[in-house]
């Protein structure tokens, strides 16, 4: 649904009307970019998620309950605005969200993956309407970056 954006209003008025704000921007964990552009399209590193700057740990299924997860996929959404606003310098150009894919931390027989990154995907589609809906894959894993429960990449369409 390339060109389907709903930018007219602005991201920071959209994120006001819903009660958030973007957070601080993370430092990458290791060596690589949190963000590289590509014609169009702007690539961004796995995410993971946090609580005020502290990694989030633990096992969804076991430790963290669905409810909580799908919030900190939300969070992780925000995360993913904050470094494209940072590497675009702006988010007038964000157009809208071609795909993600979330890795979830998942204790053994947990299935319900889809519902965690749910979190995230609503989040999109609550900011850029139809041109926030999105391809996505959403998967279980055993571990993740520092024990995170929860970890989103992302690619964004963008102009200019």
């Amino acid at each position: 649904m390339p060109g389907t954006s709903t930018n007219a209003d602005g991201l920071a008025e959209r994120l006001a009307a819903l009660g958030l704000k973007l957070p601080a921007v993370q430092a990458p964990l290791a060596s690589y970019l949190p963000a590289r552009q590509v014609a169009d399209l702007l690539y961004l590193s796995g995410h993971v998620c946090r609580d005020r700057g502290t990694v989030v740990r633990g096992t969804v299924g076991a430790d963290i309950e669905v409810a909580a997860a799908t919030g900190l996929a939300r969070a992780v959404a925000l995360d993913l605005l904050a470094s494209a606003c940072a590497a675009l310098g702006t988010a007038d150009t964000i157009v809208g969200v071609v795909r993600i894919t979330g890795y979830v931390r998942s204790a053994p027989g947990f299935d319900a993956q889809p519902a965690v990154i749910d979190g995230a995907s609503d989040l999109f589609v609550e900011l850029f309407g139809d041109a926030g809906r999105h391809a996505r894959s959403a998967v279980g894993v055993s571990q993740l970056p520092l024990g995170a429960a929860v970890e989103i990449e992302a690619i964004f369409e963008v102009r200019g």
